[in-house]
């Protein structure tokens, strides 16, 4: 009967082999409902490989979990087989994840772990240390789902003692990383965060160079956290080496799989010429040293980007469709395990890259990346089944975690789509873009619940480019109110106090006054210099209008010094001189106001930033007019009309859009949230609960100076009395 056996698993290896997946079960099906009994540990060994099948063809994890149910079952009569039922305790454990099933969960991995320590005397000490590296990793993640962080932490920790005992240095990677993650994620004590990194970069060094090669999930999964970890102490400085090294892997590792693709092909078509039965004995000779050849090259370039044979299990995080050619193995068997699919990965590079040149203006390669990025996204959702009308209900239980990956990627490249839009004065095109934002979370609203308070905050800068600040003070207090993001939070307080300060009247002012305050009372509690920067601008232009010059030229001053040395968001900097080169005519320091302008001029022209080039060559106006430098004034003036003209020409091609007036209405986004689904899981998954604080980076909206607009502040020019900035 073992032989019948043997020979079934074979044939469903073959029907596997070709994508015939319903023959493959059907071929182990056979073993257990046969009426002649096979051995109990041949039938565990069938109904494990049937649950494999069912995970990574289907989602039928119904099935799957009972099959590995009834293994369990028959796994308690007998004494040993430690890694059948270390095996069948991983896969229920899958199980429980797909369906959300977090407490069962649980449970299970805390039996498996106790397994795992009575097994120890009696078992290969090095597979048990393995085994328990892989219970305490899928025990993390849940934890992490439900929000307990430090547990979460505790659990990667015995995970890597596990992997220190066994001297495994790329596993002991796996939980250095794990815990940095979690860490960003909590993100309690700057303290803790920054020894996870040192940790890490530590782990590193220590793996040989030629096995780091092998590592290329570690090495995209290291330089993404120590990515996040610098975008939020705002060091963008030290960001810009990471940013290379990622793209670069990108790049190397999309080259050589364009080669194993072309050496399959040449491969496949050398098996045909082989095959013909009319080959000369000399030709069949030549053909098979060549294709003996090309497979010792397809070889060496398969085993350099795996850590490890193909294994039982299909990964713990969720993905459990990938391919082997498509994963980013992180840990070797029996974990086997990966962050995110390689798509997922390298949308997430691009997005990166926007991310960190969009501050920059380097509005072209962001373009690109936006465009690359959102390509492979939309391919891997129409795999899930996401095309067109489908809706968060339609969706399988099972595909909603990774659903969740790629639709919260897709929203962060459509918000950094509309801050770009409206840095280069493109309204419509802004519009577009976030009225597509606002119909994927209509269609997706629990999935992409987080997204709710940065649709809000961005109608809110959509509200002021265009000139309506009541309304965008009404949309910044609104997502305000949608998010428990102390930082989210204070910048939509500050960006309401720049628009109430446009609106000009003294209650508006008063109100200015009112967000600002306890803002610039905590800004020293916040990582990173993002909300300072913010304050102190908003504070430095409520000063101006208070006439209290000097405190507003000191505070200012401060605030481009951070912005300058650790954002370089080139707007903002554009913006914040500006003001300084107002205040220095105002004091009467022309020579200074001359160079700051002109400087701001450049910043506002590489960017495409109208508004903020129109305010900038008014100021200028007052300055030559100071100077009576009356061919600069003529010439600029001129500048000033035709800028004038061309903005107020998009004002009116997106006050005339169908979609203006949704945008600007003071209402909040009204949908259904689906209950039915989980969205601790869909929306707490492992990859995208790390805060990049990209709302944050949008920069603040200069004023919009159209003509018929009140301008936002009113600066004694000495002896022309008051004029308008």
């Amino acid at each position: 009967m073992e032989a019948v056996a043997e020979g079934l698993w074979g044939l469903a290896d073959y029907h596997e082999s070709k994508g015939e997946i319903g023959k493959a079960v059907k071929c182990l099906e056979a073993i257990c409902q046969s009426q002649v009994s096979f051995f109990p540990i041949v039938e565990v060994k069938t109904r494990l490989r049937i649950a494999t099948l069912l995970l990574k063809h289907s989602h039928n994890v119904t099935h799957a979990k009972s099959h590995l149910e009834r293994s369990q079952l028959l796994l308690k009569s007998i004494p040993s087989c430690f890694d059948l039922k270390f095996r069948a305790y991983s896969l229920l454990s899958q199980c429980y994840h797909l369906v959300g099933a977090i407490p069962p969960l649980k449970h299970i991995l805390n039996k498996a772990l106790d397994l795992t320590t009575s097994a120890g005397a009696a078992h290969d000490q090095i597979s048990v240390k393995l085994w328990s590296c892989n219970f305490n990793a899928q025990l993390a993640n849940a934890l992490t789902i439900e929000g307990d962080y430090q547990s979460s932490i505790s659990a990667l920790e015995c995970g890597y003692v596990c992997a220190t005992q066994i001297s495994y240095p790329e596993l002991q990677m796996f939980f250095a990383t794990s815990v940095l993650h979690v860490h960003l994620m909590q993100w309690e004590d700057e303290n803790l965060v920054e020894q996870a990194v040192n940790r890490c970069d530590h782990v590193w060094e220590s793996i040989d160079p030629n096995k780091r090669q092998k590592c290329l999930g570690l090495l995209f999964y290291n330089e993404l956290l120590h990515l996040f970890y610098r975008f939020r102490i705002c060091d963008y400085k030290n960001a810009a080496q990471h940013v290379d090294k990622l793209d670069a892997a990108v790049k190397a590792d999309m080259l050589q799989t364009r080669h194993i693709l072309e050496l399959t092909k040449e491969l496949n078509s050398l098996g045909q010429s082989l095959s013909r039965s009319d080959l000369h004995y000399r030709d069949r000779s030549a053909l098979s040293e060549k294709q003996t050849q090309l497979q010792e090259r397809l070889r060496s370039m398969t085993n350099l980007s795996s850590m490890g044979k193909h294994y039982l299990e299909p990964t713990y995080f969720g993905n459990v469709r990938g391919t082997s050619e498509d994963k980013l193995e992180m840990a070797p068997p029996p974990i086997d395990g990966e962050w995110l699919p390689k798509s997922a990965v390298y949308a997430l590079v691009d997005l990166m890259v926007v991310i960190f040149g969009r501050p920059k203006g380097l509005f072209k390669e962001c373009g690109k990346r936006i465009q690359s990025g959102m390509h492979t996204i939309q391919e891997e959702l129409g795999k899930l089944g996401i095309t067109e009308g489908v809706r968060e209900v339609d969706l399988q239980h099972s595909a909603i975690w990774m659903a969740g990956v790629y639709l919260m990627l897709l929203m962060q490249f459509l918000e950094n789509k509309v801050a770009i839009e409206l840095t280069r004065s493109e309204f419509v095109e802004a519009q577009e873009a976030l009225v597509q934002m606002k119909n994927w979370y209509i269609r997706f609203p629990t999935i992409l619940q987080a997204c709710e308070s940065i649709i809000q905050m961005l109608r809110g800068q959509y509200s002021h480019y265009v000139g309506c600040y009541s309304e965008a003070a009404f949309h910044y207090f609104e997502a305000a109110k949608l998010t428990e993001s102390k930082s989210m939070q204070a910048m939509c307080q500050i960006y309401a106090a720049v628009s109430c300060i446009c609106i000009g009247d003294a209650e508006s002012s008063s109100q200015a006054l009112d967000l600002i305050g306890p803002v610039y009372r905590m800004m020293d509690s916040f990582v990173g210099v993002r909300e300072k920067t913010g304050v102190l601008f908003a504070y430095g232009l409520l000063l101006m209008k208070q006439q209290d010059l000097q405190e507003a030229r000191n505070r200012l001053a401060k605030g481009l010094q951070m912005t300058h040395n650790h954002l370089g968001n080139l707007q903002l900097v554009s913006q914040y001189l500006t003001i300084l080169g107002s205040l220095a005519l105002v004091l009467h320091d022309t020579v200074q106001s001359r160079e700051i302008l002109r400087s701001s001029l450049t910043l506002a022209k590489k960017l495409y930033d109208i508004p903020t080039q129109i305010w900038v060559l008014s100021v200028l106006t007052a300055l030559y007019q100071e100077l009576d430098e009356r061919g600069n004034e003529m010439e600029n003036v001129e500048y000033h009309r035709k800028k004038v003209d061309e903005l107020q020409k998009r004002l009116a091609d997106a006050h005339s859009s169908i979609h203006h007036i949704e945008l600007i209405d003071k209402d909040r986004l009204g949908v259904q949230q689906f209950h039915e689904l989980d969205i601790k899981r869909a929306s707490a998954g492992p990859s995208m609960s790390v805060n990049l604080d990209i709302p944050e980076s949008v920069g603040l909206s200069a004023p919009t100076p159209a003509p018929s607009s009140s301008r936002l502040v009113d600066l004694d020019t000495g002896r022309r009395g008051k004029r308008k900035i």
